[in-house]
């Protein structure tokens, strides 16, 4: 969680490194290799080619085992696979920083020969750029009364917040995390739900609670000399400081509540801890990862310590790093979803904001991490309850998948929250609607918090009672007619409807005891028939596909040998939407949507 200090250490286990060993080019982003070809330094991340195998977290249950699992195999990983990277980088006096959560390494002006160096070893798969990325802000509009009470904000009563209020569930007991500019955690909608404070006795403690993962002031800011000075946080800020405005209003949105009639968030009573990864809208790919890999097992100020148990139950990600910004390169995109499985495999629901390139129309879906298969990412509404015009829209084709984009969506315009210096502020941008989901997800777990760690089945519980809506716009979804489709997903969000949904659960899902269970669904969405790559699974298997209201649709029953199967269902006699399948191999079971095109 820090930057290691570059020191010389004398290795005999470098043969000579860089004499008489080439550029191995396809390893090598060709951004990278263009800096070098000038004689550049440039930041780079080191993509080491061994990954965890993070399986066995499935079969565990509650979210604290599979936190400390996944946090151990993560770890140990590193530990066995970096060693010389991490030697020949202190020999070469480098600026670099271990990330364990994907393995790999972020290194600060790296210089060519460095570059050439780190190539010679066979660990490494992939040196990718760590490229300054500028963050799209959300519009905003001083024309409304922002500082004016006016109760609860519409975006929570749309999603019948206050309904799941009078039922006595506000969030208590769930800890929801922020990763975005900062947060002014002193302002009075939020103090009180920081984890890092108690209201009681005034005391402040920010080890656990926060951390600050900007370490430089960023190129991409415009001041004429990089002084930390012109941040009015500075950098490695022991204590959360929202540099920006964009963090503090999105943290409003989840928990914010001032006692006098300021209530602009949807879980009032969940605690919230915190992230900083970008500077004055400005991050790296890095400085992303750093706060994922933090809020898996958080540490004290001093970057120490970690403990998986105080991970937080959801992480909002009102952020997005698109292509043109500079994330160009695939390889940096996969790390940051190789991130969000990982916090997945934890138990920690990850929300993403889908982005504000609805202008684009179809597919504007395709900044990384939204259009992952692995991120609940969520478009916006505006206060008439339909879509609003810089809403992404699906399908992904960033990545050739065609998947249905956003999985839902939620208020996102002339969104009124809290800011810095104790005010208040309208913003416009699906940033404003992921907060609210973030919440939802509070509201849940406070309802049934024997329902941690069971990720799919929350996210399954969001979409299953979001109230559906239609569009207009033919996004390969039948003119917007197809349920779900690439505007609204499965619906605009419904909390009261969710928190019903889940008390009305009688059993956690299904944990099995036996060998894990390895089914993937080849396509999805698809048409003609779902195809299932089945692995790790002797014996009788059966799977089922049943219609989101629980009926059986088909089944097919076989014996797997000692090879890898390929299982298929015949579903173009089905209508398109969704469904879902179960497969069972004696205890082990594992279950999925399956989305159905038109």
């Amino acid at each position: 969680m820090r930057f290691f200090s570059p020191f010389l250490l004398l290795l005999s286990s470098f043969p000579l490194l860089g004499q008489g060993h080439a550029p191995l080019t396809e390893r090598i982003s060709p951004i990278v290799q263009k800096a070098m070809q000038q004689g550049r330094p440039c930041d780079v991340m080191v993509i080491l080619s061994q990954k965890a195998d993070l399986s066995g977290a499935a079969h565990l249950r509650g979210k604290a085992e599979k936190g400390h699992y996944v946090y151990r195999q993560l770890v140990e990983t590193a530990e066995t696979t970096q060693g010389r990277v991490r030697a020949l980088l202190r020999l070469r006096h480098a600026d670099f920083q271990s990330l364990y959560i994907v393995n790999a390494l972020a290194v600060r002006d790296a210089a060519p020969a460095l570059i050439d160096e780190l190539l010679t070893l066979p660990e490494v798969a992939y040196i990718a750029p760590d490229p300054e990325v500028a963050f799209e802000t959300p519009e905003t509009n001083n024309r409304l009364p922002s500082n004016s009470r006016t109760g609860v904000e519409w975006g929570v009563t749309m999603i019948q917040a206050p309904e799941v209020w009078a039922l006595g569930y506000m969030g208590q007991g769930v800890t929801v995390g922020g990763a975005d500019t900062g947060y002014e955690w002193w302002h009075p909608a939020i103090r009180n739900q920081y984890r890092g404070y108690d209201p009681a006795t005034g005391n402040v403690d920010h080890n656990y609670h926060w951390h600050d993962a900007i370490h430089e002031i960023s190129p991409l800011s415009g001041d004429s000399i990089p002084d930390p000075a012109n941040n009015p946080c500075g950098v490695n800020v022991p204590y959360p400081c929202d540099d920006h405005n964009h963090g503090t209003h999105t943290m409003g949105t989840m928990v914010g509540d001032d006692g006098q009639g300021n209530q602009i968030g949807v879980a009032p009573s969940a605690r919230w801890v915190a992230c900083r990864n970008m500077e004055r809208g400005n991050g790296h790919p890095s400085t992303y990862l750093e706060c994922f890999e933090w809020f898996l097992a958080p540490t004290d100020l001093q970057g120490q310590n970690p403990k998986p148990d105080l991970a937080p139950h959801v992480i909002n990600n009102s952020w997005y790093c698109s292509e043109s910004e500079g994330c160009t390169d695939l390889a940096i995109n996969d790390l940051l979803r190789q991130a969000i499985v990982a916090l997945r495999a934890a138990g920690i629901v990850v929300v993403v904001s889908n982005g504000n390139s609805g202008s684009r129309g179809c597919a504007s879906t395709f900044g990384p991490p939204a259009y992952f298969e692995e991120s609940f990412s969520v478009g916006a509404t505006a206060d008439n309850d339909s879509i609003t015009g810089f809403s992404s829209r699906g399908p992904v084709l960033i990545d050739g998948s065609g998947r249905l984009k956003p999985n839902v969506v939620a208020p996102g315009a002339a969104v009124r929250s809290c800011v810095r210096n104790g005010g208040y502020a309208h913003f416009w941008g699906t940033s404003m609607a992921g907060p609210h989901v973030a919440g939802l997800v509070a509201l849940i777990l406070s309802a049934r918090p024997d329902l941690a760690g069971q990720v799919e089945l929350i996210e399954d519980i969001i979409e299953q009672t979001a109230v559906p809506k239609f569009g207009w716009e033919d996004c390969a979804d039948s003119s917007g007619l197809a349920y779900p489709n690439n505007t609204y997903g499965y619906g605009r969000v419904n909390a009261l409807n969710a928190v019903l949904k889940a008390l009305s659960i009688t059993t956690t899902l299904e944990v099995p005891v036996s060998s894990p269970l390895d089914i993937t669904l080849l396509q999805n969405p698809t048409r003609e028939t779902a195809q299932f790559i089945v692995r790790n699974a002797r014996g009788e298997v059966m799977l089922a596909l049943h219609s989101p209201d629980g009926r059986l649709i088909t089944t097919l029953r076989q014996v797997l040998g000692e090879e890898d199967t390929l299982l298929t269902l015949p579903t173009s006699h089905l209508p398109p939407g969704l469904y879902f399948w179960r497969a069972q191999a004696g205890t082990a079971v594992q279950s999925g949507k399956c989305v159905l095109r038109p």
